[in-house]
């Protein structure tokens, strides 16, 4: 399959490209930069998905059967008390990127017959971190999976559930096949290296919940979800995390020492290091099984 890979120059984007060239499709790359030289020898557009004629002009009449999303910015940009949110050019970029880009990307999909999108979306679209109120998030029970209540106060994570909305919206009206992936703690080879290396025992509990995906085992949903998209539900947002999480401690000893008061909202067993974020819809839906481990 032909996919325009748009985020290409980031930090997850050369996974995905190698995962889509190792099993036979043809990538071509979309950045507001060249990529690294390993992928000199694949066409690379220039442009910013916040232009929509620069996304219009790189797909439209190309031959698309897709498109990979790997562009987004990964944080809130608005947060108080930083000078970055006193900047009126900077403060909005989370919003304008991840909606607003978002939103260029999919008109330019259907204004190109393009049927399949997939999208690195993230388990923030939960709402449980970057609290902005101080307010802890509710747990309304372990494992958390797709159909549990999201409670967003950032403007990451509300434009990561607006984007799988957006992306929803597209599959209803137009009949686009599209896909956001909620991915957690995106870990590349170096970084699982340190985390064997350096993980030290926890001293409280966290917000995030403690998990964490490979970056080549997130490229493999991306394109188990692209291949497979013609024979499963037209649109899907998956939790995408690996089957542990990324601390030392057994699951339950943390949560008996540090959230006793979840123990009554375990809905299944939490053996071993078992991650609190259930991947059994991505699992059951394409085949996915997460291949890599830090530990």
């Amino acid at each position: 399959m032909k996919a325009l890979v748009a985020g290409a120059s980031g930090r997850f984007a050369p996974y995905l490209i190698r995962e889509l060239v190792a099993n036979g499709h043809e990538p071509v790359l979309f950045s507001r930069k060249k990529t690294v030289d390993e992928f000199k020898d694949l066409e690379w557009v220039e442009g910013d998905i916040n232009n929509f004629e620069d996304v219009y002009k790189a797909v439209h009449g190309k031959g698309f059967d897709a498109i990979q999303n790997t562009a987004a910015k990964p944080h809130p940009t608005d947060v108080r008390g930083t000078a970055t949110n006193d900047d009126f050019s900077f403060f909005p970029l989370t919003m304008q990127t991840n909606i607003m880009g978002l939103y260029n990307l999919l008109q330019a999909a259907i204004r190109s017959d393009i049927g399949i999108f997939v999208h690195t979306g993230s388990n923030c679209a939960l709402g449980h971190g970057f609290r902005v109120s101080g307010k802890p998030f509710i747990v309304k029970y372990l494992p958390i999976d797709e159909d549990h209540p999201s409670d967003c106060e950032d403007s990451y994570s509300f434009s990561k559930l607006v984007g799988e909305q957006l992306m929803e919206s597209y599959t209803r009206a137009y009949g686009m096949r599209c896909y956001a992936i909620r991915a957690a703690g995106i870990t590349p080879p170096e970084r699982r290296d340190a985390m064997k290396a350096y993980t030290k025992p926890i001293d409280g509990w966290s917000e995030w919940m403690f998990p964490w995906i490979a970056s080549e085992d997130l490229a493999a949903a991306h394109r188990l979800l692209m291949e497979q998209a013609a024979d499963i539900v037209p649109f899907g947002a998956y939790y995408c995390n690996n089957d542990d999480t990324h601390i030392l401690e057994p699951t339950m000893e943390v949560i008996k020492k540090y959230r006793p008061d979840l123990i009554t909202l375990i809905r299944e067993p939490l053996e071993g290091n078992a991650t609190l974020f259930s991947n059994k819809r991505l699992k059951a839906v394409v085949g996915w099984n997460p291949q890599k481990s830090w530990r």
